[in-house]
């Protein structure tokens, strides 16, 4: 059995195992055993962990950035150092894969380490001046301040690091509230930074009721910046918030992918990706692909092995089994919404061709589903299922394709396969959302940003836009003295 930590939250330097408001179960969703008692955090222990962040501001924001990259790059190596024993929490804690959570702790070390390294890039510029009178006018982007960072439970090691990382490497300061079902990961996480030598009260972490601890975070006059990655609805709600505040708000908020496949596109290499890519982490990504438009002329074989493949999947407990290629749903709820989607097929709504049920036994498991001609205006293409639940169409021209996929305000991350290059570079330039990728699904390196449009959110994480994202931009001009 993988070693669960006893789960602290850690405010003002100090790790705490007891929360002002009591305790709350963490269970395996895999079996549905609790395995650990998590704190809850009081409005007392919060505003604490706000004043830490505000007094270690000063001194963090003014560390020069080659000091700041050190902690971070020592952190990122620790994290590579624990990445066995984390991912194993991380499947625990979510019922991921072995080898996936294994994938997403290298992957956020990377992260950090890129964005450590803006600390060191980031120097500001000169702008050329227009009179004789002016001897220099600078650029400089200086830290917002303080950062409230909310992240949910579906990659709960990555998306903490990129929040984090890109906060620190700036020059802010944290109080970071990660999902209260994967409080473990997110402790091992911070734990990295605090034995690289990260100064007390530059991060603090507690757990808790999520509608309490945002909204008293977020009207703290202490906190300027906060960056939320979860659901539109809740997304909205915080934004609201925040600008009441005229505090900086980034949103990572839900998608819909669309998947245009083209009739040239290489079909084996594509089918097999596709299916590959929409199961992972039973579907429970937001950048998961969920709408597949393919080229009628080879949709009839693409619906045939896609489901094919889909029914070869290994479904089970990944914390007692490496082979298994798709652990459980995070929780009951998560199935009764598959259930209550499967209940609406039908007619316009689309033919159940794999899966579409509910595993029997203990843990929350759903079969890989795939439904076959689903209307665009049906419930399953517009509204994200957030599950292992694939619906695929198909078009008669690529025009067709795109009107589909835009055919929503989510506009996250979109895809393509084909071996047209013109089609290729029309769609790239056609489909609307933050990310598009062309015959691969990869839209998360730690260099290039990651953020979408519409109802998905705005402003980026990762990338220089990761680190852009907690400053302020700051003019400095110069003339001459008394002329």
């Amino acid at each position: 059995m993988t070693q669960y930590p006893t789960i602290k939250m850690l405010i003002g330097g100090e790790w705490v195992a007891d929360g002002g408001e009591g305790t709350m179960p963490v269970t395996n969703p895999a079996t549905e055993a609790k395995i650990a008692d998590c704190p809850k955090v009081s409005a007392q222990q919060l505003d604490a962990a706000v004043a830490a962040a505000d007094a270690a501001f000063p001194k963090w924001a003014g560390t020069p950035g080659a000091e700041r990259h050190k902690i971070l790059s020592r952190a990122a190596d620790l994290l590579r150092e624990r990445a066995p024993e984390i991912a194993r929490v991380v499947t625990l804690e979510v019922g991921k894969p072995h080898a996936q959570a294994l994938a997403e702790t290298k992957g956020a070390a990377d992260l950090i380490d890129f964005l450590g390294e803006e600390a060191k890039r980031q120097g500001g510029r000169l702008v050329p001046v227009r009179g004789p009178n002016l001897l220099q006018q600078r650029v400089t982007q200086e830290p917002i301040g303080p950062a409230a960072l909310f992240t949910p439970w579906n990659f709960p090691v990555n998306l903490p690091a990129k929040k984090l990382a890109g906060a620190l490497a700036a020059g802010c300061s944290c109080i970071l509230k990660p999902a209260e079902t994967t409080p473990a990961s997110a402790q091992l996480l911070v734990e990295c930074f605090t034995d690289a030598g990260m100064p007390d009260g530059v991060i603090n972490l507690v757990y808790g009721d999520p509608a309490m601890i945002s909204e008293h975070l977020i009207t703290a006059p202490a906190v300027r910046k906060v960056s939320f990655t979860g659901s539109t609805a809740v997304g909205k709600q915080l934004g609201a918030l925040a600008a009441q505040g005229l505090k900086r708000f980034t949103a990572e908020l839900g998608g819909h992918a669309p998947v245009v496949i083209g009739e040239s596109a290489d079909f084996e290499r594509t089918v097999a990706a596709c299916a590959g890519t929409k199961f992972r982490n039973a579907g429970q990504v937001c950048v998961s692909p969920t709408r597949f438009l393919v080229a009628r002329g080879i949709y009839d074989k693409f619906v045939a092995e896609f489901a094919s493949r889909s029914q070869a999947l290994k479904v089970g407990d990944a914390s007692a089994d490496d082979s298994v290629e798709m652990g459980p749903l995070a929780h009951a709820g998560r199935v009764a919404a598959m259930r209550d989607l499967m209940g609406a097929m039908g007619g316009a709504e689309g033919e159940i061709v794999a899966g579409g049920s509910a595993i029997d036994g203990a843990g929350h498991f759903f079969q890989p589903t795939v439904i076959a001609g689903p209307s665009a205006d049906s419930r399953l293409m517009t509204e994200e299922p957030f599950g292992p639940v694939a619906g695929i169409v198909p078009y008669d021209d690529i025009e067709e394709a795109v009107r589909i996929a835009n055919s929503l305000r989510y506009g996250l991350a979109a895809y393509a396969f084909t071996a047209d290059l013109d089609e290729s570079h029309y769609l790239g330039g056609a489909l609307r959302a933050g990310m598009v990728a062309i015959n691969h699904f990869g839209v998360g390196s730690p260099e290039t940003p990651f953020g979408g449009v519409g109802d998905s959110g705005f402003g980026s994480e990762s990338g220089v836009e990761g680190y852009l994202g907690y400053t302020e931009t700051k003019l400095v001009t110069v003339a001459k003295s008394g002329g």
